[in-house]
């Protein structure tokens, strides 16, 4: 048995940091393709490093500036969020660092031209608010961040019952407005105007609409709990099987089927929607002949699950 949770624990490791990497890949391209090509602003720390690139005329890069402020959030974040999410966070901000700028490089220019450039920036806000909003989401859902304003926001999550994308948004208005404040200069070396920038500063908006609201998707599609009914003869095995190897709890309820008037016992579990099928499949190994009933619920509070967050 101690075996099977040594091998459960390191798939879903792995299975998050696949998921953070995949997160941080949407996060980095939605930024290098649609955004920094258009002198697009966005908010959080990689807003304020996009507005330092463009007023540097490209001598500071995003990748730069982006680390260096997340190192001190990092650090706090690990005393607040502990250290399971400093790894995590640590590993996005160092490839979404490396990726912010090597992604500019490398991604050839007139594929940008076409698929960004040539379609407006409005459509590209859309495009990469969406890439953004999804990649973040991918990230916190695996227990990780892609730094900035996401680290406040979680750890204030913490402790408050506020959504995350809401916190982000408030933020990243203050981070947008800023930018009209400093020069800007375009890929070509041109200086835009300042009713370019007001343009862009409305841009801006739309996207943190777009990356929130996208955001707050993600996470709650991933928070969604479903309640199983199992009806088995081996019922002591399954639960068994569910308490040490998926490590969620099991409730055995007296039951009496009234056609064969015998007595039976129940398992009622809750766990995560992304678990439900990891869960079947044990429950069919163990029992082919189980009778299984699942429903959605809404809102599951206690250990495992969501808590209820204190003023």
């Amino acid at each position: 048995m101690g075996t099977t949770i040594l091998k459960t624990s390191f798939a879903r490791t792995l299975r998050d940091y696949a998921m953070v990497t995949v997160g941080i890949l949407l996060y980095v391209l939605g930024w290098s393709i649609f955004l920094v090509s258009n002198n697009l602003v966005g908010g959080g720390v990689t807003g304020l490093s996009a507005i330092l690139q463009y007023a540097t005329h490209g001598v500071i890069k995003i990748g730069y500036s982006y680390f260096v402020i997340n190192v001190a959030l990092i650090i706090a974040a690990v005393f607040v969020l502990g250290f399971g999410f400093g790894w995590k966070t640590i590993y996005a901000t160092v490839l979404a660092s490396v990726g912010l700028n090597v992604f500019q490089a490398i991604i050839p220019a007139d594929f940008i031209q076409a698929i960004a450039i040539d379609n407006g920036k409005l459509m590209s806000t859309i495009m990469g608010g969406i890439m953004v909003g999804v990649g973040i989401g991918l990230t916190m859902v695996a227990g990780g961040s892609t730094g900035g304003t996401d680290i406040i926001a979680l750890m204030v999550n913490k402790y408050r019952n506020v959504s995350p994308g809401r916190l982000i948004l408030i933020m990243d208005v203050v981070v947008i407005t800023s930018s009209m404040l400093v020069p800007s200069y375009t890929p070509d070396g041109e200086l835009m105007p300042f009713v370019g920038k007001v343009t862009t500063v409305v841009y801006g908006f739309i996207l943190i609409v777009i990356n929130s609201t996208v955001l707050d998707l993600v996470i709650s599609g991933s928070r969604q709990s479903v309640q199983l009914f199992i009806l088995s003869k081996n019922y002591a095995e399954i639960a068994d099987a569910i308490t040490h190897d998926l490590h969620r709890g099991v409730t055995v309820l007296d039951g009496k089927g009234w056609y064969t008037k015998q007595d039976t016992e129940v398992l009622m579990v809750l766990t995560r929607k992304s678990d439900l099928n990891l869960l079947l499949r044990y429950v069919k190994t163990i029992d082919p002949d189980a009778f299984l009933s699942v429903s959605s619920v809404t809102g599951v509070y206690g250990k495992g699950f969501d808590v209820i967050k204190k003023k």
